[in-house]
């Protein structure tokens, strides 16, 4: 059996245990830190890692298959005079750091990335031929909403959609100050992608299509089945997001496909039904743009109920034990 290189970290650690280590050769056996302090040192020089007991000097081999390994134990680790000095690692997850990455910059993504979304599914819609039915739409939302979660998503969660963040808020996967920020700069999103699908489109073509608008309700009849239609579709989106990106039992690292893939669903099954939206700001830049309001609170009213339906049965029932609110049996 072969040895892999040397295990770094763990010579930092056994430093504190100076009566049962003694790893240099010729080291005298230490009965504990009160009878002999050991000092060792653990540093980094290209690739090689240099382990020093006072008196003695040795050079490990060199170490090609860890080198982060080996950075991280000689910043994390420093035993001197028998005492112990550990360095924080330095935090870089979302919602540590100064002012700007935790209020300023989530907002401009929210807005880069909805305008992005929204600016691919308008024009999408626009361009549709009469071919492809509804599976142009379909693909080129879900696509473009994936690609924008993986690109973007760690620095705002990726949201783009008031519903979602509404949701997100309810289970914990946003701060209630930053909700309003989110639904201002996502709907700023939405107006400036449809207005660039417009700058980009034939005009023949953007009105023949309402500029991207829903149109798919035309008479009060079809508004009850449009909006139940709007809460289950978003009921579906807006739980793929939370089980797939917030809640930690469920978490994966597929989950900015899956979500683009459940708005793909979505628009190919309820597309004809209500238009399948699940994004008040989707509905709101288009209206806005080609002046099209009717029948427009569907998009806001069934998508922000689904968002409520979400956090109660995530905070209720399928959420994690950090989430749920109630039935916390051991």
């Amino acid at each position: 059996m072969t040895s892999g290189p040397p295990p770094t970290g763990l010579y930092c650690f056994l430093g504190t245990l100076g009566s049962v280590w003694s790893p240099l050769k010729g080291a005298e056996p230490v009965s504990g830190l009160a009878a002999r302090v050991l000092e060792i040192r653990v540093s980094c020089l290209g690739q090689q890692v240099r382990v020093s007991q006072p008196g003695q000097d040795r050079v490990l081999p060199r170490v090609a298959s860890a080198p982060m390994f080996t950075e991280a134990a000689a910043s994390m680790c420093d035993l001197e005079s028998g005492s112990v000095k550990v360095k924080e690692p330095r935090g870089r997850g979302r919602g540590q750091g100064g002012w700007y990455e935790r209020l300023v910059q989530p907002c401009l993504v929210e807005l880069l990335g909805s305008a992005l979304f929204i600016f691919i599914g308008c024009l999408s819609v626009i361009e549709n031929g009469p071919d492809t039915g509804r599976l142009q739409p379909a693909l080129a939302h879900g696509l473009a909403l994936g690609l924008v979660i993986a690109t973007l998503g760690n620095i705002s969660g990726g949201h783009f959609n008031p519903a979602v963040s509404l949701a997100a808020m309810l289970v914990g996967g946003l701060r209630l100050t930053m909700l309003f920020p989110y639904w201002i700069s996502q709907l700023c999103g939405g107006l400036i992608g449809a207005a660039l699908a417009k700058v980009v489109s034939p005009e023949e073509r953007f009105w023949n299509a309402t500029g991207a608008a829903f149109v798919t309700v035309q008479e009060s009849e079809q508004v009850a089945g449009a909006v139940v239609a709007e809460i289950i579709l978003t009921t579906l989106l807006a739980l793929t997001v939370c089980m797939g990106a917030i809640n930690e039992k469920t978490l994966g690292p597929l989950a900015p496909f899956c979500i683009g893939f459940s708005v793909t669903v979505d628009i190919l099954a309820g597309g004809a039904v209500s238009g399948a939206c699940m994004n008040p700001a989707r509905a709101f830049g288009p209206a806005m743009v080609a002046n099209h309001w009717d029948f427009h609170w569907i998009y806001w009213l069934g998508p922000l109920l689904a968002s409520l339906l979400v956090g109660v049965l995530i905070r209720l029932f399928i959420g994690d034990a950090k989430i749920r609110l109630i039935l916390k049996g051991r």
